[in-house]
């Protein structure tokens, strides 16, 4: 128990924070063509976070995340659920030793962990082996420990496609709120 204190200070005391992090996605599937409707559904992120503190207010933060997004297309319920590695540079400004506000910017990497394939009434709906996407994110850091955010996460390329007549891709980007506690 004295070493695993021992390491913590020591990382702490470097810049080196880890945590977990969790919180609610609003997921919007669009489509490249106008076909088809799907509405704005809720999902979740929860996994381990750290968080790198550098010189000058810049730092990095990075986690890997079981992500779960959901969308409606015409009666077939679509639950895309995904290992999520989002890895960020971040500007912090802050407003005393105990508070600040940071800016977040960066790629996410994601691979699904579930089912790729979903049959509805207008076709096979196919999800990706992997999805790229950007997260721009803001938020506010409370007692140096919660982190308190959003980021809108922005498909980069389509994330999967309905094979029918048309091929129709589809790119699911989201917003997310959530919060993070360091140890």
């Amino acid at each position: 128990m004295v070493l695993v204190a021992a390491i913590t200070m020591t990382a702490q005391a470097q810049g080196f924070h880890f945590g977990l992090k969790g919180g609610l996605n609003i997921t919007k599937m669009t489509f490249s063509e106008d076909v088809y409707k799907s509405d704005n559904q809720t999902g979740f992120y929860v996994g381990p976070t750290v968080k790198v503190s550098l010189p000058l207010g810049f730092g990095v933060d990075a986690a890997a995340l079981y992500d779960q997004r959901s969308a409606k297309v015409e009666d077939t319920d679509i639950k895309q659920k995904s290992l999520n590695i989002p890895v960020n540079v971040r500007y912090n400004i802050g407003l005393g030793s105990k508070a600040g506000i940071y800016l977040a910017v960066g790629p996410q990497f994601g691979f699904p962990v579930s089912d790729k394939v979903y049959e509805t009434k207008v076709g096979e709906y196919r999800l990706n082996d992997a999805n790229l996407s950007f997260n721009f994110g803001a938020g506010v850091t409370i007692l140096s420990h919660l982190e308190i955010g959003f980021t809108y996460n922005l498909a980069a390329g389509k994330s999967g496609e309905f094979k029918n007549a048309n091929d129709i891709d589809t790119h699911n980007n989201a917003w997310q709120i959530g919060a993070a506690v360091y140890f």
